[in-house]
């Protein structure tokens, strides 16, 4: 199997161009042009979690920061609006309005995050493989009182 190199997001939007702007002139994040004004921007190091839900076909973007009461005054500056930053546990969130009226998820994380590569802790087996696992001895332990 090919090993992962990345990941890529997509912001769907209203106002395309203006969301590009956005993200090149007032956030900052580099970028290139692969043609006709259509911009691929870096990210920084990102991270991902599996949330249970009745439906699976929806996906959430957040960007992460360091002071999100921060982040929200540089956007004021800006005239971009977010919302009153809220204490959640395990990170303070904010949102923001993208120019092209979406809207984005922005947090303070306060869980521990993991590191690309660090490979120090072993992957938990899936509940299904542990699942079989269980049921398979408990068949061996009866064949052996049983027998």
């Amino acid at each position: 199997m090919q090993k992962i190199i990345g990941a890529h997001s997509i912001i769907y939007s209203r106002r395309a161009e203006a969301d590009r702007a956005f993200f090149q002139d007032v956030v900052g994040f580099p970028s290139i042009d692969v043609g006709e004004g259509w911009l691929i921007f870096a990210l920084p190091p990102s991270e991902l979690a599996m949330h249970p839900a009745d439906n699976g076909d929806r996906h959430e973007l957040y960007l992460m920061v360091a002071d999100v009461q921060a982040f929200v005054e540089t956007m004021a500056k800006s005239n971009v609006l977010c919302t009153a930053p809220r204490d959640m546990g395990w990170g303070v969130l904010t949102q923001l309005t993208l120019p092209g009226g979406g809207k984005l998820g922005v947090y303070e994380p306060r869980h521990a995050r993991p590191r690309w590569g660090d490979r120090s802790k072993r992957p938990r087996r899936s509940a299904a493989k542990a699942q079989a696992r269980k049921a398979k001895s408990a068949g061996k332990a009866r064949r052996r009182t049983s027998g």
